[in-house]
């Protein structure tokens, strides 16, 4: 049955998944406009950084100066990535107000992203959730590949997601976003997948978090949202990757998802147009194209 949604909320990935992917080094002072102009644009939960190995990614490793830059508001979600302890209190110095953990669907992805098992990934994050709880923060969990894997093909079991769900839930998350990290989900698996998991969990704790590797994922969006499914992961100008994933592309794009939510009669509380401007902006500024319609769309009709 159709239960659509009257409201979404944006949780905006790009300053973290869709900058950490980036070529090249983008300045912590970049960043930082990034992210005051996303919330200036009406984004009231952002990725703000990821306390991870500099070694593995490069990238976010200004992530404290990032999270202690940035003019907070103290409406907003400022959420960071934390892997292990290590991470965990390195983000409660940065003054994170939300923290995620994260394990993969599969466990072939599971070796190649972390290094470790899908049960290695679960004793690792159980400690960094226990640390949360205990200084009253939420933990958000991540699990990738759930719609497909680079290593064992490309279609993953979802009985097998919902187990891992489940899980994550039951060891204190509020929600869990689930990742369709090589973008090779169609709508009807999306929603087998809604269908599996919502059978453990209830639809209100799930996120979807969609790439466009393979040009679905509004669509597969659009799937879920008719499954009830109301938070959604997207980065400005489409902005992302996996290092691990050869292939994939972009999460889907920000601006592509609102453009879609207004059409649906979907609020969001994020300004369409501010949306755009900060794409152009943090394009120019990393000299990366637009990876999204709706923004190339308005800035050639601004001519």
């Amino acid at each position: 049955m159709s239960q659509f949604p009257t409201h979404v909320r944006i949780v905006e990935v790009g300053a973290r998944d869709g900058l950490q992917n980036q070529p090249n080094p983008v300045p912590t002072s970049i960043k930082v406009d990034l992210i005051e102009r996303l919330i200036d644009a009406g984004i009231k939960h952002i990725e703000a950084g990821a306390f991870v190995s500099p070694k593995w990614v490069p990238l976010m490793a200004d992530s404290m100066d990032v999270m202690q830059q940035i003019k907070r508001q103290p409406d907003v979600v400022y959420s960071a990535l934390t892997p292990n302890l290590q991470g965990m209190t390195a983000a409660l110095a940065a003054g994170a107000n939300e923290v995620a953990v994260f394990i993969a669907a599969t466990e072939s992805f599971s070796q190649k992203n972390t290094n470790c098992s899908i049960e290695e990934a679960f004793a690792r994050a159980a400690p960094v959730i226990a640390m949360a709880q205990a200084s009253q923060i939420r933990v958000r969990g991540y699990i990738s590949c759930v719609l497909g894997c680079p290593f064992e093909g490309l279609e993953t079991n979802p009985h097998q997601v919902a187990i891992l769900t489940e899980r994550l839930i039951q060891m204190g998350c509020f929600e869990v976003s689930l990742g369709d990290t090589i973008g090779t989900g169609t709508p009807h698996k999306a929603q087998a997948l809604i269908d599996a998991i919502t059978q453990r969990v209830p639809v209100t704790q799930l996120a979807a978090h969609f790439h466009n590797t393979y040009g679905q994922a509004l669509a597969n969006l659009y799937g879920v949202l008719e499954r009830g499914v109301a938070v959604i992961d997207s980065s400005v100008a489409g902005l992302g990757g996996c290092p691990y994933a050869k292939g994939a592309t972009g999460n889907v794009a920000t601006e592509d998802v609102l453009y879609m939510l207004q059409g649906m009669g979907i609020t969001t509380g994020v300004d369409l147009d501010k949306m755009v401007a900060t794409a152009a902006f943090i394009s120019a500024a990393i000299n990366v194209p637009i990876d999204s319609n709706t923004a190339n769309a308005f800035i050639r009709r601004q001519g």
